[in-house]
């Protein structure tokens, strides 16, 4: 499989059929693999989980209608990432600055987890993503199941290389893993995650990318 991305893949069966019956109840929601959002030449690739029911699987968008994305646009918006601090609809205007997210599994996952099977059959879909990623210099992984497929993705052992919230990880030719909390509700209500924290490592991860680079509010990297 050499395709970053495929609208119309069904080759996880459990995840197809959740598929099919979400939509029977929910017939105006995307229902469909997840593609990838934003610029194709970024040097930051965010990589999550997978769609989020009433969130990317209704939108069409990663991270996009749901309490996750809260946080994470007002965050790359803060650091010059993001045009917008809100991501509502694909139709929104909202546009990328050198960052690009993408998800770990494109399908809506029952109770938001998806087996091992079907997060092994979707890497090769981050995998020719990443290999298409030829400007990319930091991949922020946000949570271990994440972590564990960028490396996957990258063909490393996953022994070798620990997750921890800002924890950093050479891939090789000049770049880096940078791992980060999942910005879920869970997460952020626990304060297991905080606004702080999260804020920290996209400066990080912007800072990886762009050496020299300065806090700001809405502008550019």
């Amino acid at each position: 499989m050499s395709s970053i991305f495929d609208a119309d893949c069904r080759r996880c069966p459990r995840l197809a059929a959740f598929l099919d019956a979400v939509h029977v109840g929910e017939p105006e929601y995307y229902c469909r693999p997840v593609p990838p959002f934003g610029d194709p030449a970024a040097r930051i690739v965010l990589v999550g989980l997978a769609p989020g029911m009433h969130g990317a699987n209704r939108t069409g968008r990663p991270f996009t209608g749901d309490h996750a994305g809260i946080l994470l646009y007002r965050t790359l918006y803060k650091f010059g990432l993001a045009s917008a601090p809100e991501s509502i609809a694909t139709d929104d205007g909202l546009m990328l600055k050198d960052a690009r997210i993408t998800n770990s599994v494109k399908c809506l996952p029952p109770a938001n987890k998806p087996l091992p099977a079907e997060i092994k059959e979707c890497n090769a879909y981050l995998k020719a993503e990443l290999e298409h990623s030829r400007s990319a210099r930091v991949i922020l992984a946000l949570g271990a199941i994440a972590h564990v497929a960028v490396l996957r993705a990258y063909g490393l052992p996953v022994a070798g290389y620990r997750f921890a919230h800002a924890a950093e990880h050479s891939l090789g030719a000049g770049r880096v893993l940078l791992d980060s909390y999942h910005c879920s509700r869970y997460n952020t209500q626990t304060r297991r995650l905080t606004t702080e924290m999260f804020e920290a490592v996209v400066a990080r991860a912007r800072d990886l990318a762009h050496p020299g680079a300065r806090e700001g509010s809405g502008g550019a990297p």
